[in-house]
This record gives C-alpha cells, structure tokens and sequence, in this order.
C-alpha cells in the first residue's frame, strides 16, 4: 500500500511539472510571436510585383521621354541643302526635290562647317545652298568632297550654331537601335525621323555614274526608311550620337538602306575645326577589297588585306617595286581589310609623311617605305 502511495504521489508530481513546464514554454513562444512581424507571403509578393511593374512604366516612360528629347535635339543640327538658289527666301519651300536637288547637311560645328554627301552639294569650290531651323538660307563653299566616298565638307558664314554630336562606328553592332533624320521630298516632310535597326556592316553595292560602274563599300546597311532627300542626312544611334552619314537607298526593295560610317571622315573634319584648312595627302594606288573582287569575278582571291588594282605613274608608289594584283596587308602596323581602313589612316597624314607598307607577293612579303604625295 506505502508503495502504490509512494507512485500515486510520483506520477502527481511528474503530471504537475509536465504541466507547468508545458505552460511555461507556450508562454515564452507566444511572447516571442509577439515580437515577429507577421507578413503575408501573398500580398507580399503583390506588392513587390506591383512595385516591380510601376518602376518598369516609370523607366519606359523616362525612356521615351529621353528619346523624344535627343531626337528634338539633334534635328537643331539638321539642315536642308540645295544646289539651286530659291528666291523664296528658305530652300525648303515647296519645291521639288528634282527642282531644287534638295539633300540634307549636318552641323558639326558651331561656326558653320556642314557635313553631307558630294552628290548632294557638289564637288570641292562649288557653290550650294544651306536652310538652317527652316529660315535662315546661306550660300555655302564646298571646302572638300571626295565623290568616291560620297561626302563632303560646306563652310558656310555663320556663328553660334549648334552642331551634332559626333559618336563613333567602329564599336556599332548589328541590331542596334538606330534613327534616321532628312529632309525627304521637300518642305512638306522636313526633318522626317524614321527609326529601325543596324541590319548588317561592312556592305558593298555597285552603282552606276555616268555610264560607269562605281562601288561603295565598308557601309552600314539599315531598316530605318531612308527616302529621296535623306542623303547627307545623320544616322543616328539611342544616344543621338552621329554614327553615320545617309546616302543610298535600293528602291528595288524595302528597307534596305545605306550609311557611311562617320569614323572616315573624323579626321577631315577634326582638321578643318582645329586649322581650317586640310591637305589632302596622296599614296598613289588605286585599290580594291575583298568586298568589291566579287563584283570583278577575279582569278586573284584573298582574305585579308587590300588589293592593287592600279599604280599611278609618276605617282609615290611608281618604282617601288609594285604590280596590280599585289596584297597590301598593313599600313604602318595597322591592318587593311577594307578600302575606307586605307582611307581614314591616310586622311590622319600629310603630304611629305613616310609610311611603311607590308606587301603580299604571293611566294613571300616584304615592307616598303612610301613618302605621301599630295592629291
């Protein structure tokens, strides 16, 4: 009996510490409840998707906003270009494009020196004709063209202009947004924007001037609707930097349009803002890349380099040892792979600067020092 007594008492014992051990744990948890912030997962995430969707309307607004803004902006360095004087007072009147030759220049600097191609103003001495903010109409020099690059440098007396912002082509990327700005059929549809993107790089079309065949290469192929009037108008990048130079459209097709890409020309350009003036220095070859040999069907094929399709006679090359069909690989270290890579690193030289070239005979190579003439 003692011992049934002495279990009875044990487990009573044992039965009342479980119990308050028990409330006493439930206490601490619901006072440790009491400190947490209770957040429902559900309406969390509502809200975090909310706020997500409203940032997003927000920065594609912004974005728009900044577009319209710089597309606004560059249009400020826009002009129309005619080679025909129009007693009207403003070029972009309602004239015809065919009537007047109406184009479309750049402002690239402050002072009036206005980019565009050769067809649209003429060639170097000649006179055209520049609109600027569809008012103002100057007669413009042409200071320096080079009709097989189709582009062209006009002065024009004129200050406090504002001129476009100069980017950069040889970092561009096919599929890039880009904007096209001209002046296309006259006064009606001036400073037309059409956007799209960069379709291809380093393209190569044949033309026709003057009954003869004339090969553009190393352009920017585009969608961007470029019309009659677009030429010497800005292709321009979301930064409203100026990447290329309009200039050819195929009218067999839709969208298909060309550009010059504005690096060749930086260096023209940068010497007529810095002197006023540009000596135009002369290697004395007629040349032709990979691009243009398979319009010619030549035997002679290559994969690198520029070929010699012809050594001007009296010219800086003449004895040196040259013939037609010879690879020229490098100009001073820097490597050739298209017409306008020989062109923009001669358009940096000077008549009287020496380059070295790297030749490719075939059987073996060797190096020549050349003296640059002037054009």
């Amino acid at each position: 009996m003692k011992n049934r007594k002495k279990i009875q008492i044990l487990k009573t014992i044992i039965t009342t510490a479980i119990v308050l051990l028990s409330s006493t744990g439930l206490y601490y948890v619901y006072r440790m409840y009491q400190n947490i912030e209770i957040v429902d997962n559900y309406e969390a995430e509502k809200t975090r998707l909310s706020t997500i969707n409203e940032q997003n309307v927000e920065n594609i607004y912004e974005k728009d906003v900044s577009t319209a803004d710089i597309i606004e902006n560059v249009s400020k360095s826009v002009c129309g270009i005619s080679k025909l004087s129009n007693a009207g007072g403003s070029i972009l009147s309602m004239a015809t494009e065919t009537e007047l030759g109406l184009g479309t220049g750049i402002i690239v600097s402050s002072n009036g020196y206005i980019l565009s191609n050769s067809h649209v103003t003429g060639e170097k001495f000649s006179t055209c004709y520049v609109t600027i903010e569809d008012k103002d109409t100057y007669t413009g020099k042409v200071v320096w063209s080079d009709s097989e690059l189709d582009l062209s440098l006009t002065k024009i007396k004129a200050s406090n202009l504002v001129p476009a912002s100069i980017g950069g082509s040889e970092k561009i990327r096919v599929g890039e947004t880009v904007y096209a700005i001209g002046n296309p059929i006259g006064h009606q549809f001036r400073r037309t924007v059409t956007s799209g993107i960069i379709s291809a790089l380093n393209r190569t079309i044949k033309l026709q001037e003057n009954d003869k065949d004339v090969y553009m290469s190393d352009l920017i192929q585009t969608d961007a609707t470029i019309n009659p009037g677009n030429s010497g108008g800005p292709l321009i990048n979301i930064k409203g930097e100026v990447i290329g130079i309009n200039s050819v459209k195929i009218t067999s097709a839709e969208g298909i349009g060309f550009s010059i890409p504005i690096d060749v020309v930086k260096p023209v350009m940068e010497s007529f803002l810095a002197r006023g003036s540009f000596e135009e220095a002369n290697l004395g070859l007629f040349v032709y890349d990979e691009s243009i040999s398979k319009y010619l069907n030549l035997k002679n094929r290559f994969s690198s380099g520029i070929c010699i399709a012809q050594i001007v006679k009296g010219g800086p090359t003449d004895g040196k040892g040259l013939k037609e069909g010879d690879i020229v690989t490098k100009i001073d270290e820097k490597f050739l792979n298209t017409i306008n890579d020989l062109r923009q690193y001669i358009y940096t030289k000077k008549p009287g600067d020496k380059v070295v070239l790297n030749i490719n005979k075939g059987k073996y190579t060797k190096e020549i020092e050349v003296i640059l003439g002037k054009k």
